[in-house]
């Protein structure tokens, strides 16, 4: 342990010397108002000879290598622009700078346009281009996650295929929410805001390895250099009810100065239902809920980056949120004999109204030791949740014949929690010529307070309910320390290793029970990347990658939480993490078509019951480490765009899974295969409008307590752009069938046999109106959340 912080110490606070070194020779080319993308650049001999050469990347840089100093002409040309020609001598790396390019206004207007693709498959990542996409304009971030491939958000949760959940990042930081609040989070920011999404499938060494269901990178846009834009939006959401949301993004790029201001506002109300039987021995109960769901919050995002120099750069990003949701909820159970006859009724009448508080500040910097590579990049974050939630219920009962009967049950309760992260964390990047080398470390902090409150008010006078009422602290404390190596063996093998070393403290402290629970582990995580280019239309990959998975805060504490007058849920501090080990190989062919298949072992699995007490007729949700888990899929993607007007992307599934109970839950474990299929398409109906049709299929499936029900759905949207694209009005009939929700979902436990549906305003019409002006060019810049595995897990 105390060799471990020394070593972390040593890597966050001391910048490694550096080793070795090679030739280079880097640059940035732009015109007068932007980077030049894919721009070439040739570095010849002065007897004509071409020694190497390249393109430009998206931020007009490049880098090129050569074994031999001496002297040689740079070439830089594109089409539009005067050839930039220059002899240079080279001893020693040599960065040429800013490099101007001029219009050669000799030629006759050219025009070139280039037409990204929806889907860009990699060998570690997919990525999903957002922008210009029909179905995210006047939507959220959760509405451009549901088009990206391989992603499930179904029941406030965001999953990977046949994985689990996934961790999100913003700008490379990630969220450190529950998956309930992440998707409140992630509403609040607009899907017009995010340049792209990336999938990150097998994430390496690099980063934190909590959660199975991979990462999700969300990279906002930035504004290019020495221009602003800004955008107004409206947008309303029909369903049963309405909600308005208006959002104004602010981009601004100016000299040493990029910043991003977006502020978001939405009031109105959605409409949830749920439907759940329950047969018991002696009785069946029908249980049906309409909610009307309060959407108010107000969101503010901030990033901020400042070039102290050309080689160091400081920043600093904020993302702020404040929630009024409020929820009133009427739920009727029916209650069967064992004669199949109405025995009675039982209404329940609900309020609950919650404010939450979130705050996400970090501060980072990144310092380039040379023109090689080499940087070092510090994180600091904090990260603080607060949230207050009162609840208020009366459950009355009614004979068969709606006499009524009296109050069954009534109750108040106030809940709070607090969550406070602190983490600090470098990365260090090191190439060198024989590995491309990185590493580094990470320290952080947790602290969650939970309270909770009831009140019995059935007699109409408060009474404290000392047995339900509790406090939990919990305390957790990491360290992590990692190293990563790239390798490329030659033109065809690219070779990537990693090791990530992980140490944990946990506390749990329940005042009521005056019961203390601690843990303390120390994991390894290897991760392995290989790819192979056996010619310019097959390339292959395989990935591996060791994950745990760490238990929710509230999985922890041991108090019981009342929902209704039958159900109530109840947390286990005894919950220990899982560990899985992933596995995926991947063929693209032509970059159009491409395989991948996976299997992942999960031991020690965990995750909620649902079990009943037959004598009372209640439910209870309990949660246990209780299995171990294989899950194997394949799917095949594929993209259609030889027609210039149709872009098609698709993509086939076959996923399934075996789950065996490592004890004695009162239940047999559910295995079977799901087939599923997913079709987004574009289609430029002209210069300025656009069409978006998309569909998708998932066939009943099977796994661990549960089965579930087939879902599909047909989405239409049409944009339309103005006034010189600067105005774009859209309209989106999202779940035209309204077929897509969850239902079906179905366990036995203790032969108790539960089926659940809810559908949570699936079906709606979007009409989003946005106004742009300034300059409207944009760029990306991607950045880290230093602390992104602790805010996942709030709550």
């Amino acid at each position: 342990m105390n060799l471990m912080k020394h070593l972390i110490t040593l890597i966050l606070f001391i910048v490694p010397s550096v080793l070795l070194s090679q030739i280079s020779i880097t640059g940035k080319v732009t015109d007068q108002s932007q980077p030049i993308i894919w721009a070439n650049v040739a570095l010849i001999d002065l007897d004509g000879t071409i020694i190497t050469g390249g393109i430009t990347d998206d931020n007009g840089t490049f880098k090129l290598n050569t074994k031999a100093s001496g002297s040689y002409k740079l070439i830089i040309s594109f089409i539009g622009y005067i050839n930039f020609e220059k002899e240079i001598t080279i001893n020693n790396d040599l960065d040429i700078g800013t490099i101007l390019l001029e219009t050669d206004n000799t030629l006759d207007e050219v025009v070139i346009t280039y037409q990204k693709k929806i889907i860009d498959q990699k060998p570690d990542r997919i990525i999903l281009n957002v922008e210009n996409n029909v179905t995210a304009i006047g939507g959220d971030a959760i509405d451009a996650l549901r088009i990206a491939p391989g992603l499930r958000i179904q029941n406030n949760s965001i999953n990977l295929l046949g994985r689990g959940e996934s961790r999100v990042m913003i700008n490379g930081r990630l969220l450190q929410l529950s998956q309930e609040d992440l998707t409140l989070y992630l509403k609040a920011i607009a899907a017009s805001d995010i340049k792209k999404i990336e999938v990150i499938t097998t994430p390496p060494a690099k980063y934190e390895a909590s959660g199975n269901g991979g990462l999700i990178n969300i990279i906002l846009k930035k504004g290019q250099l020495n221009s602003w834009k800004n955008t107004i939006s409206v947008v309303d959401n029909i369903n049963t009810y309405n909600f308005l949301t208006f959002r104004n993004s602010l981009l601004y790029n100016k000299n040493k100065l990029s910043a991003s201001l977006n502020i978001n506002g939405t009031k109105g109300h959605s409409r949830n239902t749920e439907n759940f039987q329950v047969y018991y021995p002696n009785s069946t109960w029908d249980i049906d809920i309409d909610s009307k769901d309060g959407e108010e919050n107000l969101s503010s995002q901030l990033l901020l980056d400042y070039d102290v120099n050309e080689k160091t750069t400081i920043g600093l990003q904020y993302l702020g949120n404040i929630k009024t949701p409020s929820l009133d909820d009427t739920s009727v159970s029916k209650i069967f004999n064992t004669s199949n006859t109405l025995d009675s009724l039982l209404i329940n009448n609900g309020n609950n109204k919650v404010k939450i508080n979130s705050h996400l500040i970090n501060l980072h910097s990144n310092t380039k030791l040379d023109s090689l590579g080499k940087s070092i990049s510090v994180d600091l974050d904090y990260f603080t949740y607060n949230s207050n939630q009162n609840r208020n219920f009366i459950t009355n009962s009614f004979a068969s014949n709606n006499s009524f009967l009296g109050i069954n049950a009534a109750a108040n309760t106030l809940a709070e929690q607090n969550i406070k992260n602190f983490s600090v964390k470098t990365d260090i990047e090191h190439p060198n010529q024989f590995i491309n080398l990185s590493y580094g470390a990470k320290v952080s902090t947790i602290k969650n307070s939970s309270d909770i409150t009831l009140f019995n008010t059935i007699s109409g006078t408060p009474v404290f309910d000392a047995n339900i009422s509790n406090s939990f602290k919990y305390e957790e404390n990491n360290q992590a320390v990692y190293v990563s190596g790239l390798k490329k063996i030659n033109e065809k093998w690219n070779i990537q290793l990693g090791l990530r070393l992980e140490n944990t403290q946990t506390k749990g402290f329940s005042v009521e029970l005056n019961e203390t629970n601690t843990n303390n582990y120390t994991k390894l995580f290897p991760s392995f990347y290989a790819s192979y280019e056996n010619n310019e239309n097959n390339s292959f990959s395989l990935n591996y990658g060791k994950r745990i998975e760490r238990p929710r805060f509230r999985d922890l504490n041991p108090f019981r939480v009342i929902i209704s007058s039958n159900t109530s849920s109840i947390g286990n501090p005894f919950l220990r993490p899982s560990f899985v080990d992933n596995f995926e190989l991947k063929h693209t062919y032509k970059n159009k078509y491409t395989t991948s298949a996976f299997f992942n072992i999960k031991s020690d699995g965990a995750s909620i019951i649902f079990t009943s007490d037959t004598d009372n007729s209640t439910q209870i949700v309990t949660r246990s480490n209780f299995f171990k888990q294989y899950s194997y899929g394949i799917e095949e993607s594929f993209t259609f765009n030889t027609v210039k007007w149709w872009q098609s992307q698709n993509s086939l599934n076959v996923t399934g899974s075996k789950t065996v109970f490592t004890k004695n839950i009162g239940a047999r474990p559910q295995n079977g295969i799901q087939f599923g299929i997913n079709s987004s398409n574009k289609i430029a109906i002209n210069e300025s409008t656009k069409l978006q049709i998309d569909a998708f299929y998932n066939s009943s499936s099977k796994l661990g307590l549960f089965s579930l029900g087939e879902t599909y759905g047909l989405d239409l949207g049409i944009s339309k752009q103005f006034l010189d694209k600067n105005l774009q009005v859209a309209v989106l009939i999202k779940d035209i069938f309204n077929t897509s929700s969850l239902n079906n979902l179905e366990s036995t436990v203790n032969n108790v046999k539960q089926v659940y549906e809810q559908n949570d305003n699936n079906r709606f019409i979007r009409l989003s109106a946005s106004y742009s002006f300034g300059n409207k060019k944009i760029n990306e810049r991607k950045r880290n959340f230093g602390n992104e595995e602790e805010t996942r897990r709030a709550n």
